[in-house]
């Protein structure tokens, strides 16, 4: 759990696991450690416990348990998808070409910049709109016969747009081609059922939904092409080599089975807290503007630029007062840049810099978003009094 002397407004960058996640989680680092491709008792046991695992993960998303494939996490997932997609066309001695848009997370984006490069791939990137979001015209606009794979994040990590993706869906499937979405964001608020989404591809990452980090999975469709990136043994029906990590799967499946059980009233508590962190912010700060869409965002989710504020330097001075957060993907954190995200959305250039990412969880109290937006204040007033950009303003 968060310490009790700060206060954690970054649940977008990882969750805390479960307390029942560690407790189902416990035995398989130490009574229950036979290697699951074993034949032997011991080995079964650990295989029983990665297929329990398994069908927990095709229930929730409303497949069957063979189309699920455990990964490393929800970056091994995007590239399993995007690779082996491309080398499954490029088997049939295809160019394939892929679309994305301009504001996915660097797993992606940097893993299509590399097929493109070194794969022979290519690739179309689609503008957004001022709050992050594709429209199921865009997609279609941009379809050619050679098009193999869409590939659109379902609620984007830095601004918390969620997009059309059953509209998206939609115009894939009339055009014969295949979707991705990365919804390793999502999956903690949002419906994953993959029918009613419509997608053919989606990745997850245990670690955004209270369950342990470096475990993920990827959802491939039945009959979907699809090739094999890392070899070795069988594993994974052939497409994800390497020893199951029995205590990390069996971690994501019971996350899993509470995040369908509480998301309801989870769902209810942050939103309410994500509100009023909004309204606050807004009304009391001058200067300050909601990235993402206003209403089609992630129920914990908001995310803010500030005129003439550097945020990186917001963070570390938030930091200092106990408050843990973030300036967008914290993949990127650190980064002197505004994010390619930040910049999708045309913004002007004394906005790009001062971005902020609050994101709230089941553990988030109102007594929090009070301190926060308060300490907020105090801080953004301090570094505007001393910007030379704001300096040059009031001249």
């Amino acid at each position: 759990m968060p310490t009790s002397d700060r206060i954690y407004l970054d649940y977008a960058a990882t969750t805390p696991c479960d307390p029942d996640v560690v407790t189902a989680m416990l035995p398989y680092f130490g009574d229950v450690f036979g290697n699951p491709s074993s034949i032997h008792r011991d080995g079964q046991r650990g295989w029983q416990a990665v297929e329990r695992a398994r069908k927990a993960i095709a229930s929730a998303l409303n497949c069957a348990s063979g189309e699920i494939v455990f990964t490393s996490g929800g970056s091994e997932s995007d590239n399993l998808a995007l690779r082996g997609v491309v080398l499954a066309a490029q088997r049939n001695k295809q160019r394939p070409h892929l679309i994305t848009t301009a504001v996915e997370h660097h797993a992606i984006g940097r893993t299509l910049a590399q097929l493109h490069t070194d794969f022979n791939c290519d690739v179309t990137y689609l503008p957004v709109d001022q709050h992050g979001l594709v429209s199921a015209a865009q997609v279609a606009a941009a379809i050619r016969p050679e098009t193999r794979l869409v590939t659109v994040i379902y609620a984007n990590n830095e601004i918390g747009s969620i997009q059309p993706i059953a509209d998206l869906a939609h115009v894939c499937k009339e055009a014969g081609v295949l979707l991705h979405i990365d919804a390793v964001q999502a999956a903690s608020q949002l419906t994953i059922d993959v029918d009613a989404l419509g997608v053919d591809l989606m990745s997850l990452g245990a670690h955004k939904f209270y369950g342990p980090k470096g475990v993920g999975a990827l959802y491939i469709r039945r009959g979907t092409p699809i090739t094999v990136t890392q070899t070795g043994g069988a594993q994974e029906q052939g497409l994800r080599a390497g020893t199951h990590n029995v205590p990390l799967i069996v971690g994501m499946g019971k996350a899993i089975d509470v995040v369908v059980a509480q998301r309801e009233a989870y769902n209810a508590h942050v939103q309410h807290l994500r509100d009023l962190l909004i309204e606050q912010v807004l009304t009391t700060i001058p200067d300050a503007q909601l990235t993402g869409h206003p209403t089609q965002r992630l129920p914990n989710h908001a995310s803010f630029v500030f005129k003439n504020i550097d945020g990186n330097d917001l963070l570390m001075r938030l930091d200092m007062v106990g408050i843990s957060a973030s300036s967008g993907s914290a993949c990127s954190t650190g980064n002197p840049e505004p994010s390619g995200v930040i910049k999708a959305l045309g913004l002007p250039q004394d906005w790009q810099l001062g971005s902020l990412r609050l994101t709230v969880g089941k553990h988030t109290t109102q007594a929090e978003i009070a301190t926060t937006v308060q300490k907020l204040r105090e801080i953004i007033t301090k570094m505007r009094a001393t910007s030379p950009a704001v300096q040059r303003e009031t001249v």
